[in-house]
């Protein structure tokens, strides 16, 4: 029997603008549909929406319904066509649209977690460095991020950035935003949402549990990796694979749940460290606030502060657009740096003496560190350099006990897959 031919289909299954806010219905492949509420703005009443919808598929229980993800202003479903045909899902969906109230008057747990975050953290300072050295030098958030937003947000100083973020209450629209429980969160009060670009290219790599923000909003890392939010400091474990403890609890590996409120509290370097040590066995546990949310309250919260959420965004607004003239000026807007090229010299192959092994770069990549000299005894499996790639970092190791008798590349260089990057002798 002949394949059954394809055809093209638009993405864009449903939009149903007969009640606001206007509702798209999206193919997210064949076993996947996305559901998007509103305007792409940031407004806590689309998430509501979002939630209640959630609510009620999962009160449904349809076949096939393998699991559901909520976004800011979207739901995602995973399902099992062969159980559950997709306009089956969509008619239920619209159903149970239909019965939503235009503007939801809804009061959620809102649990308020204390975390304490040190400012501006070593761990933190490192990666910054490290794109800076190996992947773009001339980015305009280079070499301090909370220089940078404080600038683009047209803050007196950084002591602004500082008190803002420890003055605000990030709700936590959504969780596994970078691995592992990381939260999205955004103040609830906008003037305090400090906004930002993200890291254009990405970090290759960033801290376990920096804390970082992006557009408007923030996030915590889940685990180590790469990563664009602008870094503002680091704080304790959102993520406890193997414990069960009074903050990881029932067996659930992340701490943060939906519509949870996240404070700040100012720490040293020194006792985060200890606070780190001390959550994974339970011996420290946040402080934790029994509350809720209110969606009405806050929306007449908003009214009464109109005016100066008005003056907040007009100055934020008027930096924004001061930030990408300058980046206009200095030929930053639309490209990054170029890599520093390594001289044709450098390049071409060395003749490897008897008794000496070359040591090969395993892909194209930036050199982010050489760690050992010519002269230098090494043993097998020492790293001899390190190498920033695709978003991961590369360790090449010795591959033989012996003397460096020559490195071939240097820091912020670029090499090619397979070119000599150091020679080893034997001893």
């Amino acid at each position: 029997m002949p394949a059954e031919r394809s055809t093209d289909e638009s993405a864009v299954l449903r939009i149903n603008e007969a009640r606001l806010p206007a509702t798209v219905y999206r193919a997210d492949g064949d076993k996947y549909l996305l559901v998007e509420f509103g305007p792409r703005v940031l407004d806590l009443g689309l998430r509501f929406r979002v939630h209640l919808l959630e609510g009620k598929l999962r009160a449904a229980r349809l076949p096939g319904i393998i699991d559901i993800t909520p976004g800011v202003r979207s739901l995602q479903i995973h399902y099992d066509n062969r159980r559950l045909p997709r306009e089956e899902l969509l008619a239920a969906l619209e159903a149970f649209g239909a019965e939503l109230p235009e503007r939801p008057e809804i009061a959620v747990p809102s649990r308020i977690i204390h975390l304490p975050l040190s400012w501006n953290d070593p761990a933190t300072q490192l990666a910054q460095a490290k794109y800076a050295q190996a992947v773009r030098p001339d980015a305009p958030w280079c070499p301090d991020n909370i220089e940078f937003i404080r600038r683009i947000n047209g803050l007196d100083n950084v002591a602004e950035v500082h008190r803002i973020v420890h003055d605000a209450s990030y709700l936590v629209l959504g969780l596994g935003d970078v691995y592992l429980g990381a939260p999205v969160a955004t103040p609830i009060d906008p003037r305090h949402r400090l906004v930002t670009t993200k890291y254009n290219p990405a970090r290759t790599w960033t801290p376990e549990n920096a804390v970082g923000i992006g557009g408007a909003y923030l996030c915590v890392y889940g685990m180590e990796g790469p990563g664009g939010y602008q870094l503002v400091g680091r704080t304790v474990q959102v993520w406890n694979t193997h414990r069960v403890t009074p903050t990881f609890v029932d067996g659930i590996p992340w701490s943060l749940r939906f519509f949870d409120q996240i404070r700040f509290y100012p720490v040293s370097t020194e006792k985060l460290q200890d606070l780190r040590r001390a959550i994974v066995h339970g011996a420290y546990n946040p402080r934790i606030e029994e509350s809720e949310f209110n969606l009405a309250t806050y929306e007449r919260f908003l009214d009464s502060i109109r005016p100066g959420i008005s003056t907040f965004k007009e100055k934020q607004t008027r930096a924004f657009d001061e930030e990408r003239e300058r980046w206009r000026r200095n030929g930053q807007l639309d490209s990054a740096a170029a890599l520093p090229e390594i001289p044709e010299a450098e390049v071409s192959a060395r003749t490897v003496p008897e008794g000496c092994e070359a040591v090969h770069a395993p892909m194209a990549a930036s050199v982010f560190k050489v760690a050992v000299e010519a002269g230098q005894p090494v043993s097998a499996g020492q790293r001899l350099v390190v190498l920033d790639a695709m978003k991961m970092e590369l360790e090449v190791a010795a591959p033989m006990a012996g003397i460096v008798r020559e490195v071939l590349c240097k820091a912020g260089q670029l090499v090619e897959a397979g070119q000599q990057i150091a020679i080893l002798c034997s001893e």
